[in-house]
């Protein structure tokens, strides 16, 4: 080895001169090479790459904490936040996540009880048809790290004025809104101006704060018909389109400065699944030639739709967008059809259970699709917020109705879905408003 005077040259030095070479000009290609590749990535929406490397992480035989870690690193890696909630005390500033925390004994009372001047769905009157226990009314959300403050009428409604309101979504969304009118009920009551009797679209006025609260219920958020040649049941097959939002509520959403959106019970059943018009295959069917796909996917596509469906309101300033995602359900003894129960009648602990298998599934197939929708909404200037109420409510087996939405003598499934009012659902609207007062300051 040869230097440029012909000089001959020690094999160290050879290797150093290489090394430089390669340090200088082929590890900064490198570099910008693996750049370029990694903003593609994340700038790609739809995720599906980080979906599979989830599923596959889920399903790893590995201790569970482990799984869920390993899952939810992956999405806080491309921006997943929580809400933060910031107190002043004194000089002092205080932040906390208000969504991680515990439930704790309230001796005090519930907010409203079933004799108040608000609407509740018989099949979440707990007390009404003789809940024997009351335990599930007394225990508040607590947050590691803060205080959540007890929900103020009164500055809800100030902060609301002459603003709209939209639940959107299935009867969990009208679980919400109901608790949400009860708690109001304390500072003032809302005229019903509904354009239907139909309960599950209803429209609530606040005259003296020309505030409204309308419900959409659209189960699966977008176009949906029953398609089963025998006829409609619990199982029977739906056409879904996957690209194409609900009328109901798409003709409708345009009136709300605020849109809080959910579901997730209604996409279990048989499917067939469509894009364009045409048919890309199903869920839990029997046709052939054509391809099975998990309900993951028609869930992903759901909020994906939906999500582009609101940042595409010819009006976007200003609009805030919250999820309230997947709420677990809690059958035990059995499955929902076949005996199963929810008889519990305290919480569980941080300790007794964690999110994981399909709720956990579902809960990060919705975070993935709202981050993609947070982006966009940064440009386009559209809030969107999480309402992330799932790791709380699954610690609440003791908050649904079970057998307590109908009289004794009525031989009727338990509900272990929707929850009980006065109850945890509750909680909601009081994290709600922690969100609505951040956003006003």
């Amino acid at each position: 080895m040869k230097g440029g005077g012909g000089a001959e040259l020690p094999r160290w030095k050879y290797i150093y001169m290489l090394l430089e070479s390669f340090r200088k000009v082929v590890l900064p290609i490198l570099t910008l090479v693996l750049l370029v590749k990694i903003t593609f990535s994340s700038y790609n929406t739809t995720t599906d790459s980080l979906l599979q490397n989830l599923e596959t992480t889920l399903n790893k035989s590995v201790p569970f904490d482990q799984q869920k870690h390993e899952a939810i690193t992956q999405l806080q890696s491309v921006g997943i936040t929580s809400i933060n909630h910031s107190e002043k005390v004194g000089k002092k500033q205080q932040t906390c996540n208000i969504f991680v925390g515990k439930w704790v004994s309230y001796p005090n009372g519930p907010y409203y009880t079933n004799e108040t001047n608000c609407a509740i769905d018989d099949r979440q009157n707990c007390m009404k048809f003789g809940r024997p226990d009351r335990d599930f009314i007394h225990w508040r959300w607590k947050p590691d790290d803060c205080e959540l403050p007890l929900f103020d009428a009164m500055q809800f409604l100030e902060l609301v004025r002459d603003k709209t309101l939209a639940f959107v979504g299935d009867s969990l969304a009208r679980n919400q809104m109901q608790s949400l009118v009860c708690l109001l009920a304390s500072a003032a009551i809302p005229v019903d101006v509904s354009e239907t009797k139909d309960a599950r679209f209803r429209r609530w006025l606040y005259k003296d704060y020309n505030f409204a609260i309308i419900a959409l219920w659209s189960p699966q958020l977008i176009k949906s018909y029953e398609s089963d040649p025998n006829g409609y049941s619990y199982n029977s097959l739906m056409d879904l389109y996957l690209d194409e939002a609900d009328h109901v509520w798409a003709s409708q959403v345009h009136k709300a400065d605020t849109v809080i959106i959910s579901g997730g019970q209604w996409f279990f059943r048989p499917f067939l699944y469509y894009e364009n018009g045409q048919l890309i295959g199903c869920h839990k069917c029997n046709e052939k030639n054509t391809t099975k796909l998990s309900h993951y996917y028609g869930y992903r596509m759901a909020f994906r739709t939906a999500f582009k469906t609101l940042l595409n309101l010819k009006r976007l300033k200003s609009r805030l967008v919250i999820l309230r995602p997947f709420s677990p359900q809690h059958f035990e003894n059995g499955e929902w059809n076949k005996g199963g129960n929810c008889n519990r009648t305290r919480p569980f602990t941080n300790q007794d259970i964690k999110l994981d298998g399909y709720t956990l599934q579902m809960y990060l197939t919705q975070l993935e699709e709202f981050k993609a929708a947070q982006r966009e909404g940064n440009k386009r200037g559209v809030k969107f917020r999480l309402l992330d109420t799932s790791e709380a409510m699954l610690l609440r087996p003791d908050g649904h109705p079970n057998h307590y939405g109908h009289w004794p003598n009525e031989k009727k499934l338990a509900d272990c879905v929707h929850w009980c009012m006065p109850g945890p659902v509750d909680t909601w609207n009081e994290l709600l408003l922690s969100i609505l007062k951040m956003e006003a300051e």
